[in-house]
């Protein structure tokens, strides 16, 4: 099939794989799957990998932490608990830290898929309005668990999914997003009454700049309040106030290329959070509500700002530096009081603090640490969830590198290596690389790195453009018409590790998931000889046709908009799909999709993979494999046990196809 586009005519062999649910696409995924299976079930170290990897996974994580009456909410998992878990732990007294399970998915849904997707407790924290959904969908609907009894309120709201909750204090009401014609797009805020029918609902906020933009609300800890932040892709952030008696509305910051996150300072009549306003790497700001007079609190340095949590008498101000976290003590005025030490070089996971007391629970990751929760008081930090099954630390060691892409920037990377590893002589890599949305690459603890590190094999994370890394510049840099400087500082990353003697092309493998597929399907295409093998997850590939899938509109900004002439130009000179070239001996790739995935649909990794075969000059050598897994998603929420299985397949594959 070839359309004609801008002029230009543009090849899809592969169209009739878009429709998932015909019997020739299921009957061709089927058979992909089949012949997959039997490659990968003849692997002699996949049975050995599976069950490492099994305990990884198991290995007790904590994370998502909320503070609300004096107790803390997290989503935990550990032991056999296949899905996390929503836990509350009493701040002080008697059985402080102690966790209780609220709510585990799995057995509430029926479904070993059912997940926790996002939950927001009320200011007394008796009761928490939660989302699930199985399968990986993400499509959840409101519901409200008593916390007391266990009991449900009969309230169940359908279309919110990732939803933003702000209660009321005495948990009559609370403010709300949902999708308002049940689809994709024009996501409004709504008011919600305990006890009423959601139907009734009134809207507290649909001025959307386009359908596509993502409202997010709070509420005020004294329920005056609601703050609205309207996203517009992932470089402005609009923010609005409204007055929850009157309604009325008033703008702090509207139609400009700037990110912008405020909570309400109720004892100080302010608002307070952080600005890429005039700072890339963001700055520290107080609204005061009377005027709207803007204040810097702290200055823009040299780190990124990640964000700013008010504690009663504080503000803990999260940093990142070449993508490791710090965290910071300041006076509500901004004066600096000093720094909070970490447990080590990681990342940050989520900071929650009480406005009664200077107290907060933050959570925190490397790539040798699960997720876990210390408690921080101005006279200590103590660890707050000891969950069992987590790997030595000491068996891993990180450095941290930087090495010249094609324009001569200098990246940072982060090599992962065993601890007995000296760096003489090349070894088995993998590198990994996202470059988009302004994700900043951190540590984060990953199974099949600590897998595939005890295996003796390197694992590399490039920090390039397209991130946040070094800040919002760092993140334009790689968005729409610069979208090929990060496949270029991609290449750049995998050339530079076999330049000095870290690997070979044949010992080295290429890592990425959704935009990060996209990047690793560029640089099968564009570069097929940079590495001997490519896993490719959940990838969008065909840049031409991307927005007509779910929810992909959404992205439009940080790729640009294939209706336009020259957007369409920028698009169509890299997508993947398009640049598969007949007679060319592609990597070795494991293309990885889930049939139900709501974010980015599994048609693109189906008509690359058909179009990759079907090219490639030595596909017995080199195999190009497909993975289409039944009752899965994008990622989130996948049960413990199937992300063992699906990592025993990456591994299995690798170590199958990558040089000694």
């Amino acid at each position: 099939m070839t359309d004609v586009v801008h002029g230009v005519e543009v090849s899809d062999p592969y169209r009739w794989l878009e429709d998932g649910s015909s019997p020739e696409t299921i009957a061709w995924a089927a058979e992909q799957n089949a012949r997959t299976r039997t490659a990968l079930d003849a692997i002699p170290s996949r049975p050995r990998l599976h069950a490492r990897l099994t305990e990884l996974f198991r290995a007790g994580t904590s994370g998502a932490p909320r503070i609300e009456g004096g107790r803390l909410f997290s989503l935990d998992r550990w032991g056999e608990y296949d899905q996390a878990v929503l836990c509350v732990r009493p701040l002080d007294g008697p059985g402080a830290g102690d966790a209780t399970v609220v709510i585990d998915p799995a057995v509430l849904l029926g479904d070993a898929t059912g997940a926790i997707d996002w939950f927001h407790p009320s200011r007394d924290g008796q009761l928490v309005a939660y989302g699930t959904s199985a399968s990986g969908d993400e499509r959840s609907t409101l519901r409200i668990i008593d916390t007391r009894t266990g009991e449900h309120l009969p309230d169940a709201i359908p279309h919110t999914r990732a939803a933003s909750v702000g209660w009321l204090p005495d948990a009559s009401a609370f403010a709300y997003t949902r999708y308002s014609t049940g689809g994709d797009y024009d996501r409004h805020v709504f008011w919600h009454v305990l006890g009423t029918p959601w139907t009734e609902d009134t809207v507290l906020f649909d001025d959307l700049p386009d359908s596509t933009a993502w409202p997010d609300v709070s509420v005020s800890r004294d329920g005056r309040l609601a703050v609205v932040h309207v996203e517009l892709g992932w470089s402005r952030v609009d923010v609005h106030v409204i007055d929850v008696a009157s309604r009325q509305r008033q703008t702090i910051i509207e139609g400009v290329e700037a990110v912008t996150w405020l909570t309400v300072d109720e004892r100080r009549n302010r608002l307070v959070g952080s600005t890429t306003l005039d700072a890339d790497r963001g700055r520290v700001i107080a609204v005061a509500l009377d005027d709207l007079e803007w204040t810097t609190l702290i200055e823009e340095s040299d780190s990124v700002i990640d964000g700013v949590s008010v504690a009663r008498d504080s503000l803990l101000v999260s940093t990142t530096k070449r993508a490791v976290s710090a965290l910071d003590r300041y006076a509500s005025d901004g004066t600096h009081v000093g720094p909070i030490e970490l447990p080590e070089q990681g990342s940050l996971a989520g900071v929650a603090t009480s406005r009664e007391a200077d107290l907060a629970v933050f959570a925190f990751t490397g790539f040798a640490r699960p997720s876990s929760l210390f408690r921080w008081t101005p006279d200590a930090v103590t660890p707050w969830s000891d969950l069992p099954g987590r790997p030595d630390p000491a068996a891993y060691s990180v450095e941290q590198r930087s090495y010249p892409s094609t324009d001569g920037t200098e990246i940072a990377m982060f090599i992962v290596s065993r601890s007995d590893d000296d760096g003489s002589g090349t070894r088995r890599t993998i590198l990994y690389g996202y470059g988009g949305f302004a994700i900043t690459m951190s540590p984060a603890y990953n199974p099949i790195i600590a897998a595939f590190v005890e295996g003796g094999g390197r694992y590399a994370v490039a920090c390039i453009r397209g991130g946040a890394e070094e800040g919002e510049a760092w993140h334009r840099a790689g968005m729409r018409e610069h979208k090929q400087q990060v496949f270029d500082d991609f290449h750049a990353a995998g050339d530079w590790l076999v330049a000095n003697a870290v690997t070979t092309r044949e010992q080295l493998a290429i890592r990425g998931g959704s935009n990060g597929g996209l990047l690793v399907g560029a640089a099968i295409t564009q570069r097929p000889d940079l590495c001997r093998a490519a896993i490719c997850a959940v990838p969008l590939l065909d840049m031409i046709r991307y927005h007509h899938f779910l929810i992909a509109k959404l992205w439009i900004p940080e790729y640009g908009d294939p209706d336009i002439p020259e957007e369409f130009e920028w698009l169509y000179a890299y997508s993947p799909y398009h640049h598969v070239v007949e007679g060319t001996c592609y990597p070795a790739t494991l293309i990885e999709t889930g049939e139900e995935d709501s974010r980015v649909d599994p048609a693109h990794a189906r008509k690359f993979a058909a179009r990759l075969q079907a090219a490639t000059a030595c596909g017995d050598e080199h195999p190009i494999l497909v993975r289409i897994e039944s009752k899965a998603g994008h990622g989130q929420g996948k049960p413990a046990s199937r992300q063992a299985d699906e990592a025993a397949d990456v591994l299995a594959f690798l170590d199958w196809q990558l040089a000694p």
